[in-house]
């Protein structure tokens, strides 16, 4: 049994973990990073980087085949940034084995044990499978599985009206399957429901059948013929199936118990500044408990590596994270949606939208259908939803506003190039500001006043 000393030990290589790895060891600590399963996570071989390599596939006309083998070379080409080698290169030492924690400073990781300064768990999250009667004993796929189908679904049914459901849904679709989903409540429910009922229209377009309301009840059948029931007694038959119902952390594998960190529902009990029950214990991204994005692992490392190695007080927030689904047309909110806002702020919040038919470059290249509502209060944007062409890129910008506590008059001395889809954001500006220029009595008075003062 080899013993290590480190200063940080990372258990999962993620993009949270790969992220507090790279930066941890630059800036000379000293770093084990240990990975049982394939480095890069989730994200790069199961979700994020295939999926969006397979909506483009379909979207370009691909046959399946060809399809299947752009998300391979999309991963292959992707995967040396957070290979092993890469981060050994950098001054990591990669133990490629699960770890478990012996005691409060020790993890045990095959044939080694780690004792550190500090843990950071980053191990992220699977599939949740829900308990419906019946599943056990019908084959199924999930985000770890749909990507390597050797042909395509006759008919793919798909438990789950979220972002997963519904662009695997939109892919599958485009490349010549039948598609049903199937959701038990409202398809993208955690999004602003106007924007969202957009997408469905658009994906109902597309010849997807999104049946909402339907709470599975059973699964019955076998490979090639498969039937879900839903609990008012509708039946949906198809050849495949795909569980897309939401994730759950993975904690189970690592003797949190002997470590005195308390697990909750979600995933790991932490405070604000990331630390678990166990002040030498970081859990960041999926199995801190919160949002679950990619982009989030990210912004965690950052925060826990100002609070390790410069011993600084950060915090992490949620209010301006965004996220996007990347549907034909996408889908993108930051902070608040209309309701949120409402409820929080009642008569103090304006909304101002914003259509992309109002901007020049989107009629210039038929990209008209899609809206801009931004969520205000005060003069400071505290929300905003994005549904159209590109709502993914767009939302960038208003991350930014809404991470630095700018207001609409920042936003509207923007100078945007013209024509560009980008401008949009500026427009919303100007939407807000419209009425209070010109549609105020007030300005009028004291613009005629000082053409009658000036000679």
């Amino acid at each position: 049994m080899e013993r290590i000393k480190v200063d940080v030990c990372v258990i999962g290589a993620g993009a949270g973990g790969l992220s507090v790895a790279a930066g941890a060891v630059q800036m000379g600590a000293s770093v084990v990073l240990l990975e049982g399963h394939k480095m890069g996570g989730d994200c790069l071989n199961f979700g994020c980087v295939p999926s969006k390599a397979l909506l483009h596939a379909g979207r370009a006309g691909m046959e399946w085949q060809a399809a299947h083998e752009h998300v391979r070379a999309t991963i292959a080409t992707i995967e040396p940034h957070d290979s092993q080698e890469r981060f050994e290169g950098l001054g990591v030492r990669v133990i490629r084995e699960f770890g478990q924690f012996i005691s409060p400073t020790e993890v045990q990781a095959g044939d080694h044990v780690i004792q550190a300064r500090r843990f950071v768990i980053s191990t992220g999250s699977r599939p949740f499978v829900p308990p419906i009667p019946g599943l056990e004993g019908v084959p199924y796929e999930t985000n770890e599985t749909i990507f390597d189908l050797e042909d395509a679904p006759k008919h793919l049914l798909i438990i789950g009206g979220g972002p997963i459901g519904l662009e695997m849904a939109e892919a599958h679709r485009a490349l010549g399957c039948e598609v049903t989903v199937i959701e038990g409540l409202k398809a993208l429910g955690k999004d602003d429901p106007e924007l969202a009922g957009v997408v469905l229209d658009s994906l109902r377009g597309q010849g997807v059948a999104i049946e909402e309301g339907a709470m599975a009840k059973e699964v019955r059948g076998q490979a090639g013929a498969i039937e879900v029931e839903a609990q008012d007694g509708r039946i949906f038959k198809g050849s495949h199936l795909l569980v897309a119902v939401g994730r759950q952390a993975n904690t189970d594998k690592l003797n949190i118990e002997a470590a005195g960190i308390e697990p909750t529902r979600t995933g790991l009990k932490v405070d604000a500044s990331l630390r678990t029950t166990n002040r030498k214990v970081y859990a960041i991204g999926d199995v801190a408990g919160g949002l679950q994005f990619t982009h989030v692992a990210g912004y965690h490392a950052g925060i826990i590596i100002r609070s390790m190695l410069f011993g600084l007080p950060s915090k992490a927030k949620t209010h301006h994270i965004p996220w996007a689904t990347y549907t034909s047309p996408e889908l993108a909110q930051v902070g608040l949606t209309e309701a949120e806002a409402r409820k929080a702020h009642g008569a103090r919040l304006e909304v101002v939208r914003f259509d992309f038919s109002g901007n020049d470059r989107a009629i210039a290249t038929g990209q008209t259908q899609g809206t801009v509502k931004a969520m205000v209060v005060k003069g400071k944007p505290v929300g905003v939803s994005i549904v159209g062409p590109g709502a993914g890129e767009l939302i960038n910008f208003w991350a930014m506003v809404i991470a630095n506590g700018l207001k609409m008059s920042h936003v509207a001395a923007m100078v945007a190039p013209y024509p560009t889809m980008g401008e949009i954001n500026k427009r919303v500006a100007g939407a807000y500001f419209t009425p209070r220029l010109f549609d105020n009595p007030k300005v009028k008075r004291i613009v005629g006043l000082v053409q009658r003062l000036i000679p």
